[in-house]
């Protein structure tokens, strides 16, 4: 198996995000989630390949969760853009990952790896399911199968994505906590 493979899906989903946002602009709903969920499925991809055939390289710990993070925010800031979501969700997500990112390269700098704990894979799982779902929501009535407004199936399905999006901040605000908590040691000098 070749070892660029895993990296090249990495790439193809950084590829994928102006793509992405640019049918949301324009309001191909269709294809902005076709977009997401394929560059999605390449995150999942990646990974599996990388660890069962043993190809997990410096460029693929470093961008895969960099292209994760990019295609994920890019649905939060068009989603704030739009009011779909509240602005203060998207601030909260943000903060979090810059406290995340900092404490890991003061970590790095000591040598001491943090790995991602189960509040932050949550948070993830719950991220990853919403955002498809809120973008399935308005692509239901562009197919012409599902009408648009309150009582209709895209509605409901909105409102899952919802709920299913406030279950991640509240996770998101968990998980930055506890990693906060955990190691705050890592914040003091070492005098």
């Amino acid at each position: 198996m070749n070892k660029n493979i895993p990296n090249i899906l990495t790439i193809l989903r950084v590829i994928a995000v102006p793509f992405f946002v640019l049918a949301y602009y324009k309001e191909q709903y269709i294809a902005a989630f076709i977009i997401f969920v394929i560059a999605s499925l390449t995150d999942m991809l990646d990974g599996r390949i990388a660890r069962k055939y043993n190809l997990v390289s410096n460029f693929g710990k470093f961008m895969d969760p960099l292209a994760d993070k990019i295609l994920t925010y890019s649905a939060f800031c068009l989603f704030a853009e739009y009011g779909i979501i509240p602005g203060y969700f998207l601030i909260i997500v943000l903060f979090r990952e810059f406290a995340v990112a900092g404490i890991r390269m003061l970590a790095a700098e000591k040598g001491v790896v943090i790995a991602a704990d189960i509040f932050g894979k949550l948070k993830t799982l719950l991220q990853m399911i919403s955002i498809p779902l809120y973008l399935l929501a308005f692509a239901l009535p562009q197919t012409g199968w599902i009408p648009a407004g309150k009582e209709g199936i895209g509605y409901i399905i909105a409102s899952v994505a919802y709920y299913l999006m406030v279950a991640s901040i509240v996770m998101t605000v968990i998980s930055g906590c506890n990693y906060i908590f955990k190691n705050i040691g890592v914040l003091k000098d070492d005098n």
